[in-house]
């Protein structure tokens, strides 16, 4: 109890210290910068040095996704634990892996539209890559 009155008179001093500025001049922030303004720029250069770790992570899941039974989170797998769940009658688990079933098979077309959106922006880095690794 003793710390948290010493914790709010202390923060109360500071307040008080930076000449009512508030909040936005103890978190570091600038006071004539809005939170609306929003970032500058649209990130194209760092999007442009993942885009081949992003691309390897949407294969990588798209493979397990399509994966054979034996492969630890393919719809596959999930399938046949579904199917095992309804052949021993237990319906509830049936529902609860039917809910995880669904969720997953949506993954699929999610990945394979991102996948090929990536594609195209890998294109657009090929082409608009300066020689120092920078987006104009």
């Amino acid at each position: 109890m003793l710390r948290r009155k010493t914790t709010v008179a202390a923060v109360a001093c500071l307040a008080l210290l930076l000449g009512g500025s508030g909040v936005a001049a103890a978190d570091g922030a600038s006071p004539t910068s809005s939170p609306s303004a929003g970032p500058a720029g649209d990130g194209a250069q760092a999007l442009c040095k993942r885009a081949v770790r992003i691309e390897k992570r949407i294969e990588k899941s798209l493979t397990r996704l399509n994966g054979p039974v034996s492969v630890r989170g393919s719809i596959a797998r999930l399938q046949q634990r579904v199917d095992n769940a309804k052949a021993a009658g237990h319906d509830a688990v049936e529902t609860y892996l039917n809910g995880r079933l669904a969720y997953r098979k949506s993954l699929v077309p999610t990945l394979q539209q991102r996948s090929k959106d990536l594609a195209k922006v890998s294109d657009w880095c090929e082409a608009n890559t300066t020689a120092n690794g920078a987006t104009p």
